[in-house]
């Protein structure tokens, strides 16, 4: 018999609401987990609900008025990492790769009300790939919407491997043995809408348009737990701080489009470079050496 999700519980048995557990989206923290439970409502369809809280380091305003669009993406993030362990049979020692990353967020309705918000999201799963009879790979799409308004609508492509695979993959790389080059100076928290100097991510610029990532695996959020590679949320993070670099504008960003083509080491410079794009969206490419690790276009709010 399946197990009741933690809405029907608080339903029926008169329980407070609590996250899933941590383990199923990959984080440390409950702090950090943002789920709160899911339902299937189809074949390869499911409700997932999630609480944001009012007041976050990173994802929250620093005036606490709203939420950010990367509090969306994280949301997003968590649904496939817990549908692919309960849904799809991911076992919990395998190893994640987000592959791409697609989230368009309406700002208008992200404001922070006088009690946290609780979205639901609707996910349509599809294209899952299967290695020996089990699946490896899948993408979703997901409808955001809080209080009846659609607040986001987003694309994941997301695979999954065994630890000894990655390993192999990684070539015996691991949060032990590797470690993340020293910090270089930072931006001013000001220039990328930041409100502490630890969340700022960007050195200042070698050239206009052209600044080093800074890796700090003492974040408690980029780094909720030790990892091997600079984790896709902190490129994204690096992303929006330079747009916001960039453009040193009011409007804020809100669509990010990202492919994440390798890992991007903790001991190599990895440096992020903006060029216009189509239209209103500015492209941002991260790279190492003459390899890119990841692109992405960001799309600011039209005034």
């Amino acid at each position: 018999m399946p197990q009741p999700t933690m809405p029907q519980l608080a339903k029926s048995q008169g329980l407070l609401t609590a996250t899933v557990p941590r383990q199923l989206v990959h984080r440390a923290a409950v702090a950090e987990t943002f789920l709160t439970g899911w339902e299937r409502t189809g074949p390869d369809r499911f409700r997932l609900f999630a609480q944001w809280p009012r007041a976050h380091q990173l994802h929250v305003s620093s005036d606490r008025s709203a939420y950010e669009p990367l509090l969306v993406a994280e949301t997003v993030r968590q649904c496939g990492a817990l549908l692919a362990h309960v849904e799809y049979d991911a076992p919990l020692d395998h190893c994640f790769v987000l592959q791409e990353l697609h989230l368009t967020t309406h700002p208008e309705h992200l404001a922070v009300a006088a009690a946290p918000a609780e979205p639901a999201l609707d996910v349509v799963v599809f294209d899952v790939r299967h290695r020996a009879g089990r699946p490896t790979a899948l993408r979703y799409d997901t409808d955001v919407r809080l209080g009846g308004e659609r607040v986001a609508t987003a694309h994941i492509a997301v695979s999954w491997t065994s630890e000894s695979v990655y390993r192999r993959l990684r070539g015996g790389r691991t949060a032990a043995t590797v470690s993340a080059l020293s910090l270089p100076p930072a931006l001013s928290a000001a220039a990328v809408d930041r409100a502490l100097p630890a969340d700022v991510v960007l050195a200042p610029p070698d050239r206009p348009g052209r600044w080093q990532l800074r890796v700090d695996t003492a974040h408690p959020v980029f780094f909720d737990h030790p990892l091997d590679h600079v984790p896709g949320m902190l490129l994204l993070e690096a992303a929006r701080q330079a747009a916001r670099a960039r453009t040193a504008g009011p409007g804020p960003s809100v669509s990010f489009h990202a492919a994440f083509h390798q890992y991007a080491e903790l001991d190599r410079p990895t440096w992020i470079e903006v060029t216009d794009g189509d239209g209103a969206d500015l492209e941002v490419r991260g790279f190492q050496g003459e390899s890119t690790v990841f692109e992405c276009a960001v799309g600011a709010a039209t005034r």
